[in-house]
């Protein structure tokens, strides 16, 4: 399974099906977005300011914890849900605020909103799926910030099963937009020799709800 990135900031398209007339995915990865210090210091306000909180899917007629801690947080009216689950709105607080202020300048992007996950050691994962929730509207663009271990994301087309590895590297910030939710799945699978914590911040934009 092929790397696609080097260690300089790059984009990358990939066109997926052998009769696309367009890219099917597209990315923008900076390895080196945040400073080392910068990481090690906003790692450790994440883990001690976050509501963190272990969902629960019910499969198969019985309920299963998610194998991770996540946390929802955005403008007012910023709701969301995934797999039948209604995540509660957290209101920003500074550390988080001035991140995602760093990251919509660099994207280009107006977001307003952040699902935060914590990783707790290589046991921890998140499963194949797409960000194509309704909320998040057409061609969503979704920026992801990643702290503390290393942890590799992958990346399959729905059609052709092609696959690509991206280790994703504490102060990184990795952008998908364009199609991509459409065509691709990703997940960070287990790594069961990974004893360290990762927590990764993907920002969004949703369709606001009045309240």
């Amino acid at each position: 399974m092929p790397d696609l990135f080097s260690n300089t900031p790059q984009q990358v398209l990939l066109p997926g099906s052998p009769d696309a007339h367009e890219p099917e995915c597209e990315l923008f990865y900076v390895p080196d977005f945040l400073c080392s210090d910068t990481g090690v210091k906003l790692f450790d306000e994440l883990r001690n300011q976050v509501n963190w909180q272990q969902d629960r899917l019910n499969i198969g007629g019985r309920e299963v914890a998610i194998p991770r801690l996540n946390a929802w947080y955005g403008d007012t009216g910023a709701n969301y849900s995934y797999s039948g689950i209604q995540l509660q709105t957290h209101p920003w607080f500074p550390a988080l605020t001035e991140l995602k202020e760093q990251v919509c300048k660099l994207a280009n992007h107006a977001f307003n909103s952040a699902l935060l996950n914590y990783y707790r050691d290589g046991k921890d994962s998140v499963a194949w799926h797409s960000d194509d929730e309704p909320e998040l509207g057409p061609m969503p663009q979704i920026a992801s910030v990643s702290l503390g271990a290393t942890r590799v994301f992958q990346l399959r087309h729905k059609k052709t099963g092609q696959r690509y590895n991206l280790p994703l590297e504490s102060g990184s910030l990795l952008v998908m937009k364009g199609a991509t939710q459409k065509y691709w799945q990703h997940q960070v699978p287990k790594q069961l020799d990974i004893i360290q914590p990762r927590i990764n911040i993907t920002f969004r934009r949703v369709k606001l709800v009045k309240v």
